[in-house]
């Protein structure tokens, strides 16, 4: 390797560790803002046949701005309606301070005074919050300028997104058909993730939340939420919620409601689960269970939240990566050899 190249080398080495950094601490609204721009890049598509590219790309966004908010915002109502529910219903002569002082008292001995209690208590977590406010303002300023971020780069990856692609070809030094290849692999294990597994997972919770929600199950709003991102987790699922429901129902005497929401739960949520999920992943890519487990546990550790749908993705590109590799090495290991030049010949 001669100077050039080393210096070219050493500041392509630099900068790529430099841009790293910008990037890893806003990370995670990265990786959601690709998820997004894979799921609308189909209509941009459309869009961009009857619209130009920008116009396309801003309407989509302003469509998954409303598509997050209006299911954020009527959880948001159903759990105040469900609170507020509770507050009427709470009897407030059965509350009395007094009476909570006379029965402790009575009853085991102690002495409170709960009125003083409460306001050290205040005083306590007036201090905390106070105390902890400098690092609620910067999280909470590291997650609008992440939101920020991230809508522009949905904007940008929408509109730009195949010139990008087109770029990762030229640069990528490979054969047409060999790319060809590898990125078909590549997006038939985006799809069957996305569909095999975040989209049962919507389905699987929302039918679970069905039945909280036909049962009386407080909050079956919020719950159901809860249930979507827990059938994200394999071996987990949405029992974490339904389970401890029916228990609820049995402790508040509806036992024929417990029964009806355990059988609901374990035959249509399970078959949900266990019908829709090979037949959608398999339409699409041959992936093992366990590599959807594997990747869903790790990526979490490794990722976040986000790392429950790019750890199966990052899995299964590997391995899609290594049947390209399989299928196109001894081809790739064959350089071709050079033409000699005419007027060298003839010398």
């Amino acid at each position: 390797m001669n100077r050039r190249k080393g210096y070219l080398l050493a500041l392509l080495l630099a900068f790529g560790y430099l841009s790293l950094r910008l990037l890893l601490p806003f990370a995670q609204y990265v990786l959601v803002a690709i998820l997004i721009a894979y799921v609308l890049a189909p209509l941009q598509r459309r869009l961009e046949q009857r619209v130009s590219a920008p116009v396309a790309a801003f309407s989509l966004v302003v469509l998954a701005v409303v598509a997050f908010f209006l299911p954020f915002l009527f959880v948001v109502v159903a759990i105040a309606e469900d609170a507020a529910r509770i507050a009427e219903n709470v009897d407030a002569e059965r509350f009395q301070v007094a009476d909570i002082e006379r029965v402790l008292e009575t009853e085991f001995g102690l002495e409170v005074d709960i009125a003083s209690t409460v306001a050290d208590s205040g005083q306590q977590l007036g201090t905390v919050a106070l105390e902890q406010s400098t690092a609620w303002v910067s999280t909470i300023t590291h997650a609008l300028i992440g939101l920020g971020l991230a809508l522009f780069l949905i904007y940008y990856l929408l509109r730009d997104g195949s010139r990008l692609y087109s770029w990762i070809r030229e640069m990528t030094p490979l054969p047409d058909d060999v790319q060809d290849d590898l990125y078909t692999e590549l997006n038939q294990v985006m799809r069957a993730v996305l569909l095999g597994h975040v989209l049962i997972a919507i389905v699987q919770g929302t039918i679970a939340g069905v039945g909280l929600l036909a049962t009386g199950v407080p909050n079956a709003a919020l719950w159901t939420v809860v249930m979507i991102v827990l059938a994200l987790v394999p071996l987990v699922g949405a029992f974490l919620v339904w389970g401890p429901a029916v228990v609820y129902l049995l402790l508040t005497n509806e036992p024929l409601l417990a029964v009806a929401l355990f059988v609901y739960s374990a035959t249509i949520v399970a078959v949900s689960d266990d019908y829709l999920r090979p037949i959608v992943v398999d339409r699409y890519a041959d992936i093992n269970p366990a590599v959807i487990i594997v990747g869903v546990l790790g990526g979490a550790y490794a990722f976040g939240i986000m790392g429950l749908f790019f750890g199966p993705v990052a899995l299964g590109a590997f391995i899609a990566v290594v049947h390209v590799i399989d299928e196109n090495y001894d081809r790739l290991e064959r350089t071709p050899e050079r033409r000699s030049d005419p007027e060298t010949t003839e010398e």
